[in-house]
């Protein structure tokens, strides 16, 4: 008897298909976890999906994706898994944490993925509040899951070699040595019969079933359960395969962000694996003495980042250029010179990045509205994306060849976006959106559902922007960091950052109110101030607080009266940051009046 031969979703074959919703579906048949893996694996199956870079024997295939997602699924169902159940995984970025993504999700269980940053604490509050009955997890963090996993009998799976660890087993473990070498099943190779097979395709996952279960670690400190379906997810990554950079199975990858950050893996994982793309991940953190030489070889078509990167690359390597130098920082002061001068330096960082880069994704923060200048000056291909957790991620885009500085750029097509209450003078008001992107809701959490979305059903962002009328987004700020002034006047504190950043010597600043007026924190490089100044570093130091009541004094001729800032603090320890990068403000709020008085110091 003959095997039957596989079956092929090609994409005219795909763009066919009709669906009662009046979406469009482009590379995918179904907006499932499944059917990412098995229609990307039918065209192709023979090339590399995932690999880490300089890591031996990493490379794992589209076939071999589908075979090892199917096998511990099937495992899974084997072991009392049903649909709905949840499993935590946790781990940095790597080829098994998606095989294992890919196969829970699949049969209808529920992914939490949880940030590596989080402390034991957070971690367990995570597998308590989620009700996990299994972990994936890699030796590293084995110890903030391990309490858990003892005093529940759950069911682990060893991240590096996806071996399940019998239960008998784990309860004698005492320490991540001891978990590292402990005696396991292979849960990702085995083989698929039949009876697998039927037990497999009787319990697939639907569209609306939960796909992940992601709790976020916010800036206002409060973590809750982000519900996503397969669809949020899958329609997200899949509505924006041809949007904004054409990507195709020669297209390489650099994965440097955490995936369990819903930015990453929608925009950085799921949307290249549906194109064919090969990703390959760091391995480690992107410090530049591991990422420079990666980008040299990998020379990846596309990196998704945070602005955090591309700013300290902009301060370490650019501003020595351009405000180093007298001469060309005189011609940087006109707009035809200076973007002569932002090209050559543009075509240098291309390089830097591989030569081969089409598509510099930013998202996940504000971007530097003098980096972003430069950026577009230097016809860089960056876009900007702005979304959240709760919008799996993206609502807006912009392309690397059409940049409207301080712009993020388009509605993704179908979100529905709306502003409540503009300001009738600005037409800045808090971003409102529904689409088949925005979440079910906040994982057992009535109270803050009911407050979360508006009574026509869109999802309140508690950011604000504004809409111009080519229908472009504009990110102005937070509602929670918005600070009134005393005639009702909106402070944006990250519009004043944005000034005191570009300031000589300034990494980063954070503005916070002060007993009814305003305060800056500023982190200076003082090593760069010591080289400078020619001091050692503990008398850089002393002059850098007389550099910054300097600072204060020339941010505020640039700002209005009601927006001046008081008093100008050095931080001398790093912000502390979410995952995202985004500084955790509410650990530096220093006052409980937010209202602010209008200052007529200088």
């Amino acid at each position: 008897m003959k095997k039957k031969q596989a079956e092929v979703w090609s994409l005219k074959r795909i763009k066919k298909l009709k669906r009662e919703d009046g979406l469009t579906m482009k590379s995918v048949n179904k907006y499932t976890m499944d059917a990412v893996v098995d229609c990307t694996a039918s065209r192709n199956g023979g090339r590399i999906a995932l690999r880490t870079y300089r890591e031996e024997g990493s490379e794992i295939t589209y076939a071999q994706l589908k075979m090892m997602k199917d096998a511990i699924s099937i495992t899974l169902l084997e072991a009392g898994f049903s649909r709905g159940d949840k499993i935590a995984v946790m781990g940095e970025s790597c080829p098994t944490w998606m095989v294992a993504y890919f196969g829970i999700t699949s049969i209808g269980c529920v992914a939490v993925p949880i940030l590596p940053d989080f402390s034991t604490k957070e971690t367990t509050q995570i597998l308590e509040h989620a009700g996990v009955k299994g972990v994936v997890v890699n030796i590293k963090h084995f110890e903030k899951v391990q309490g858990y996993v003892q005093a529940n009998d759950s069911y682990l799976v060893r991240m590096e070699d996806l071996f399940h660890i019998p239960s008998y087993i784990v309860k004698g473990l005492e320490d991540k040595t001891q978990f590292a070498a402990a005696p396991g099943k292979d849960i990702s190779h085995r083989k698929i019969d039949e009876k697998g097979r039927k037990l497999r395709e009787a319990s697939l996952a639907q569209e609306d079933d939960l796909a992940s279960l992601i709790y976020t670690s916010g800036t206002t400190g409060n973590s809750k359960g982000v519900m996503l379906t397969h669809k949020n997810l899958v329609w997200n990554a899949d509505i924006s395969t041809d949007v904004y950079v054409d990507l195709n199975h020669k297209s390489k990858v650099l994965s440097i962000l955490p995936v369990s950050h819903v930015y990453e893996f929608t925009t950085g994982q799921i949307l290249e694996l549906l194109c064919g793309c090969e990703i390959v991940f760091l391995g480690k953190p992107p410090a530049t003495s591991i990422l420079l030489p990666a980008l040299k070889e990998v020379k990846p078509t596309i990196v998704m980042t945070v602005p955090l990167l591309i700013e300290k690359i902009y301060r370490s390597a650019v501003l020595p250029v351009t405000k180093g130098n007298e001469k060309i920082k005189k011609w940087m002061r006109y707009s035809f010179t200076r973007s002569l001068i932002s090209k050559a330096i543009g075509r240098k960082l291309k390089l830097t990045f591989g030569g081969h880069l089409k598509f510099f994704g930013i998202g996940g923060a504000p971007l530097d509205p003098e980096v972003e200048l430069f950026l577009a000056d230097a016809k860089f291909p960056y876009g900007q994306g702005y979304g959240l957790t709760e919008t799996a991620p993206l609502i807006a885009g912009g392309k690397p060849k059409k940049h409207h500085v301080g712009v993020i750029g388009k509605l993704v097509e179908h979100v529905d976006v709306k502003l409540a209450d503009p300001d009738p003078e600005t037409g800045v008001g808090e971003i409102l959106v529904k689409g088949p992107n925005v979440m079910q809701g906040y994982y057992d959490n009535p109270e803050l559902n009911k407050v979360s979305f508006t009574e026509d059903g869109y999802f309140r962002t508690g950011d604000l922007g504004y809409l111009d009328k080519h229908g472009r987004l504009s990110i102005k700020g937070r509602i929670k960091t918005m600070i009134l002034g005393s005639g009702g006047e909106n402070i944006y504190p990250e519009l004043i950052e944005s000034v005191i950043n570009n300031q000589d010597f300034v990494t980063e600043s954070l503005v916070v109110p002060e007993q009814g007026s305003l305060a800056a924190l500023i982190k200076i490089d003082i090593e760069a101030f010591a080289t400078k100044m020619a001091l050692n570093v503990n008398e850089a130091k002393d002059e850098a607080l007389k550099y910054i009541a300097k600072i204060r004094e020339d941010v505020n001729k640039e700002l209005s009266a009601f927006s001046r800032i008081s008093s100008a603090k050095l931080q001398e320890e790093p912000f502390q940051r979410t995952p995202t990068q985004k500084i955790k403000r509410f650990l530096y709020s220093r006052g409980k009046d937010d209202t602010v008085k209008e200052s007529g110091k200088g």
